[in-house]
């Protein structure tokens, strides 16, 4: 059966216009029926451009269309919060960019409040829905290499001078809630745990200023005495992203595997030489937006829930301060 389902968008963003609006109009029954953007202007060539019926300036305006069953934020992260909010008051469900708020206190009552009204909160993170980290996952889970010992992951990339703007400009921006974030949900999918300890160093002033991280090195110790090492970066043009996981009986590779675009490879290298592992790859928004829609009319939950964005944030925060301080800090995800 299928169940139509209206979505409004709460900022006219670059992700939305580029992978969202389509992944919530491959679902049966999905629909983009308003936009919201603080720039009328904006507000009103997004809406021709991609072929939304409304557009608005006032959140009030968009909670209260009865047509609207769920929203999609894409704000500034300063922003999350109080939109996430209001829209779960109004019997809203939330779909929400990372990070979910700017304080792991706001994202657990952001995850309170959608309990208690009874709407579903997701988060974003894209990366688990991939076939090559859907693949290494079921790897490690069947014991393929082993007991895991290290891993690596590469996500270093150059941020076209478009995607710039508040990424690295503003102090709610930033390499680390914009993009390691990711590899920190990615590694609690594949791992199954959380991390206990962490350690960074940040790097600013290629394309960033005020001190705002625009690369970083970073260290999580998992349970078991597992380390992983994490490589972020705006400002380093063609550089593979991909991730190694280190077994007691083998390696998997993952290469060019961090990405929102359907691509890479995986490959398990043991004493019998090293051996692609074959994937079907799918769209990663349509397969989230997919299992959210799936959540919201009763069956399952979302690929990434609001808990999993309180721990990634809690986790990306713990870095923040190593980098601040110069300390190795303990995590305790909420």
């Amino acid at each position: 059966m299928t169940h139509p389902t209206g979505w409004g968008l709460i900022g006219a963003s670059n992700v939305a216009r580029e992978w969202i609006i389509d992944a919530i109009r491959a679902q049966p029954g999905g629909e983009v029926r308003a936009v919201l953007s603080s720039d009328v202007g904006r507000g009103a060539a997004f809406a021709q451009a991609n072929d939304i019926a409304c557009h608005t300036t006032s959140l009030q305006d968009l909670l209260s269309r009865p047509d609207i069953d769920a929203v999609y934020i894409s704000t500034g992260n300063r922003l999350h919060f109080e939109q996430a909010i209001a829209a779960a008051r109004a019997g809203k469900h939330v779909m929400c960019e990372k990070p979910l708020a700017l304080s792991v206190e706001d994202a657990s009552e952001m995850v309170r409040i959608c309990n208690h009204a009874g709407v579903v909160l997701g988060t974003n993170h894209h990366l688990r829905n991939a076939a090559t980290h859907m693949a290494i996952h079921g790897l490690i889970e069947d014991g393929r290499i082993g007991g895991l010992i290290a891993a690596r992951v590469f996500h270093a990339n150059f941020l076209a001078a478009a995607l710039q703007g508040w990424r690295v400009n503003e102090q709610d921006g930033g390499v680390l809630l914009d993009s390691t974030i990711h590899d920190i949900d990615t590694l609690r999918f594949l791992f199954d745990e959380n991390p206990v300890s962490a350690f960074a160093m940040t790097q600013s002033g290629r394309l960033a200023r005020d001190g705002i991280a625009d690369g970083i090195m970073a260290i999580l110790r998992f349970p078991g005495d597992v380390l992983v090492q994490i490589h972020g970066g705006y400002t380093t043009p063609f550089s593979p992203g991909g991730i190694e996981i280190m077994g007691e009986r083998g390696i998997i590779i993952g290469r060019d595997c961090m990405s929102q675009r359907p691509i890479g490879t995986v490959s398990v290298r043991d004493a019998d030489g090293e051996r692609e592992i074959a994937l079907k790859h799918h769209n990663l928004y349509h397969r989230a937006f997919g299992l959210f829609t799936s959540a919201i009319h009763g069956d399952g939950r979302p690929a990434a829930s609001g808990e999993d964005g309180v721990a990634s944030l809690a986790i990306a925060l713990a870095l923040r301060e190593s980098a601040l301080t110069g300390r190795e800090i303990g995590i305790n995800v909420p």
